[in-house]
């Protein structure tokens, strides 16, 4: 091919075949983001990543919404946050009102991982409480990533309104999600600790026990939270003593919640973006 000049800003040829092989790798990775084999799609997205190019974000987003593999989906989100933000917060933005769970999902999980606060508007009340939990986990830890400070408060009262959905690791990511908020959510769990809903209580007091003592494992701490509140102890008294047994007394209660050291370790996990997807 005939050569027409040089791009002085990148030193590439144009009108050779140096473009045309630019291009060919393009429609090459394009390609290998929806091969048949995990390990290829996994190679592709890590290379995608590695040398941004603009026009892979659009099939990146779009994988996103149906890749099956989780190591996968884990980088595709990687190589999402290679990319001008410029250019993938609009179409992240687009996709967290997707009719399809996975998309908004990992939609707002990739949010959670650019970081960029500008995001914060559309993390709306319909997704923080949204009926699929995946969705709601997400949303969660994109929320407690992206809230400006002065509406830390009233987050941590919607998320309350949550405790005691879904099973262990629903639990477990709204708890997380919690003690990253700090004190700001300290007199909204402690208005849960009374709670007349026992499945609220327990989580309530699961969550404030693992605030304290950060060592403490999830399960163990709603177990226990649990049999204080079947015996008797998970409203009135929690602030107090904490229930009937010595061990459930260390989650403190109503009174207490949010007033511990927790929250420095917290303060951590927003800024890292959390749990994976």
């Amino acid at each position: 091919m005939t050569v027409t000049g040089h791009d002085t800003g990148t030193g590439r040829v144009r009108g050779t075949s140096a473009g045309t092989g630019a291009d060919a790798g393009a429609v090459r990775a394009l390609r290998g983001l929806e091969d048949g084999r995990s390990a290829v799609r996994l190679r592709t997205a890590l290379a995608v990543g590695t040398t941004p190019d603009p026009r892979f974000v659009d099939k990146l987003v779009e994988r996103c919404a149906v890749e099956p593999d989780f190591f996968v989906r884990d980088m595709l989100t990687w190589a999402l946050t290679r990319h001008p933000v410029s250019v993938t917060l609009p179409r992240l933005l687009g996709e967290v009102r997707s009719e399809r769970a996975p998309a908004r999902s990992q939609a707002l999980h990739t949010l959670s991982k650019i970081g960029d606060r500008r995001a914060w508007p559309a993390i709306t009340r319909a997704l923080l409480t949204d009926a699929d939990d995946e969705v709601a986990r997400s949303a969660w830890r994109a929320a407690v990533v992206l809230v400006p400070e002065e509406e830390e408060v009233a987050l941590g009262a919607l998320l309350t309104t949550q405790l005691g959905r879904g099973g262990p690791e629903t639990r477990l990511s709204l708890s997380r999600a919690l003690i990253a908020l700090g004190d700001a959510m300290a007199s909204a769990l402690a208005a849960a600790v009374n709670d007349p809903d026992p499945r609220v209580r327990a989580h309530a007091l699961a969550t404030d026990r693992l605030l304290r003592d950060p060592d403490a494992g999830f399960t163990f701490a709603l177990e226990e939270a649990k049999r204080v509140v079947a015996l008797g102890a998970g409203s009135g008294e929690a602030g107090d003593s904490g229930g009937s047994s010595g061990e459930a007394g260390e989650s403190g209660g109503s009174g207490e919640a949010g007033e511990s050291g927790g929250s420095e370790g917290a303060r951590a996990v927003r800024r890292s973006g959390g749990e994976g997807p």
